[in-house]
């Protein structure tokens, strides 16, 4: 059962605090309660349960509040039920209507918490935050703009790096071309351990010896199936190889072999218990779940083992995690990453997660999809779009050309004869290439600062949330910092007009002789 709440923004004064004072105007969990749109949430939120039936479920404020915050300070989810029960900031910023020092919820509510919003939920959240924002900034340069000051050219010098740079001018012609559009993908890894065929198969036979021991305990007439090898001696066949620093792959062939023989023995051995009586419904949920994977895995590595290739669709890397697949990435630090690939779009510097896919794929087939949703949002293509040396393929070129969009890249073609025309080109290829080193800043900050670099999550859909939370996160950090830049210059501004108000000798008029 849901209960829809009140999401009206509570004043700092009417928020009660036991010792005393009010909270500050200016903390980054106030200005963030007021930039989140807490009413689409609710809409999004609510449908999930029913109106009459069952317990009331935790407010939609309080949910997706939480995830903020742990995504925001990078905390477990133990961590940040206590940070929240701590911190006064933050059980405003929650919708509470005064300080407790009682934990909200239990810390297991969080994998609930990332069940609750898809992927498409959060992405229109982004996109609403990120609107938000703008029209807060706005706000906030022409109050400024009307103080007075209107004259001071310092102010109109700050108010254009911070309001041109991504809001389309109203006197735009329509059928011209605005803004720039960044696009590139990375991989997200996932927190499970480098997989090899050898180390899986260890893990598959020692699980399978398990789920045996439990099936043969069900019943007396059962512990007579048993695998024909000593479960020690397997292990020292994988140790053997495994503790070799760079083992041949003629060893390595052998040992993955004899996992193998070892593992089919097994699976025949679950075959005659079901057979006898036995039955998998006794099992704990995750150890038939995980059967099924072995099973896979069994079939995979004979055709792997026995064929020429080292490719296999759907190959599995984990057991536990079977929707994470291998992701070519050619980098220098590994050829390979395991997680989630994900593509970005930062438009007029902000940035948007575009896609997420557990499965390679050509980042290139994102390009006109991401300049036609461009086109929805601000009804004109960008003027330019900067992206890597894979983007630059025939049908984006030709797309680009046919709707006068400027894609980065060496120009096809010799180069002209003419010296000047060749060097405003050169010129032109070197502030594409600067401008899409933002892109890369999105992934660096994403990765150091906003937990990207590891998934903890384990399921399929609380990975998802996590990343796009991670992208939400960081559109609102950069509305902060928008308005705190704002500020900065009104105190900058404020303190150069008093420093020449002293210098011209105002103090000696008004000091006492």
């Amino acid at each position: 059962m849901y209960r829809k709440h009140h999401n009206r923004q509570l004043s700092i004064e009417a928020f009660h605090l036991p010792f005393g004072g009010t909270l500050d105007p200016d903390n980054r969990w106030v200005i963030f309660s007021s930039l989140m749109p807490w009413e689409e949430l609710e809409e999004t939120y609510a449908p999930q349960f029913s109106p009459t039936t069952g317990a009331p479920a935790k407010s939609v404020r309080l949910a997706f509040g939480a995830l903020f915050i742990k995504q925001r300070l990078g905390l477990s989810d133990e961590e940040t039920v206590e940070q929240i029960r701590e911190n006064a900031y933050m059980q405003y910023f929650l919708g509470f209507a005064g300080y407790t020092s009682k934990s909200p919820f239990d810390p297991s509510m969080m994998v609930h918490f990332r069940k609750r919003f898809s992927e498409d939920d959060l992405k229109r959240i982004n996109e609403l935050i990120a609107e938000r924002g703008k029209a807060m900034v706005i706000e906030a340069v022409s109050s400024r703009q009307d103080d007075d000051h209107p004259d001071d050219p310092s102010v109109d010098a700050g108010t254009q790096i911070s309001i041109d740079d991504f809001v389309k001018p109203a006197d735009w012609p329509e059928d011209k071309n605005w803004g720039t559009l960044t696009i590139d993908a990375s991989c997200t890894p996932a927190d499970i351990t480098y997989p090899t065929d050898l180390k899986l198969l260890n893990e598959a036979r020692e699980s399978t010896e398990r789920i045996i021991d439990d099936l043969r305990s069900q019943h007396p007439d059962l512990r007579k199936h048993k695998p024909r090898y000593d479960r020690g001696r397997a292990r020292a066949a994988f140790l053997n190889v495994a503790k070799q620093k760079k083992p041949r792959r003629r060893k390595t062939k052998a040992a993955i072999r004899r996992q193998l023989d070892y593992l089919q023995r097994n699976l025949d051995v679950i075959d005659a218990l079901i057979a006898s009586g036995a039955s998998l419904s006794g099992l704990k949920t995750h150890w038939w779940q995980k059967l099924l994977v072995i099973s896979e895995l069994h079939r995979q590595q004979t055709i792997l083992l026995y064929s020429k290739t080292r490719s296999m669709p759907d190959r599995i890397v984990n057991l536990i995690q079977r929707h994470v697949r291998p992701i070519a990435r050619g980098k220098a630090r590994a050829a390979f990453e395991f997680g989630a690939k994900i593509s970005v779009s930062v438009r007029n510097g902000f940035a948007f997660l575009h896609r997420i896919s557990w499965d390679p794929y050509n980042e290139s087939e994102d390009l006109i999809s991401q300049a036609k949703k461009y086109k929805r949002e601000h009804g004109c293509y960008p003027e330019r779009i900067c992206a890597d040396r894979i983007y630059i393929n025939t049908k984006n070129r030709n797309f680009c050309t046919r709707n006068n969009i400027r894609l980065s890249g060496k120009r096809l073609g010799r180069p002209p004869k003419d010296p000047g025309v060749n060097a405003v080109h050169k010129q032109q290829l070197s502030a594409d290439q600067r401008k899409r080193n933002e892109v890369e800043g999105v992934f660096g900050s994403g990765k150091r600062k906003y937990s990207l670099q590891l998934i903890m999550a384990r399921l399929p859909q609380g990975a998802e949330t996590t990343i796009s939370m991670a992208f939400l996160v960081m559109c609102a950090e950069k509305i902060l910092r928008l308005l705190r830049l704002f500020f900065v210059a009104i105190y900058s501004w404020f303190l150069c007009v008093t420093t020449s108000w002293l210098a011209l000798g105002g103090a000696k008029k008004h000091l006492p002789v």
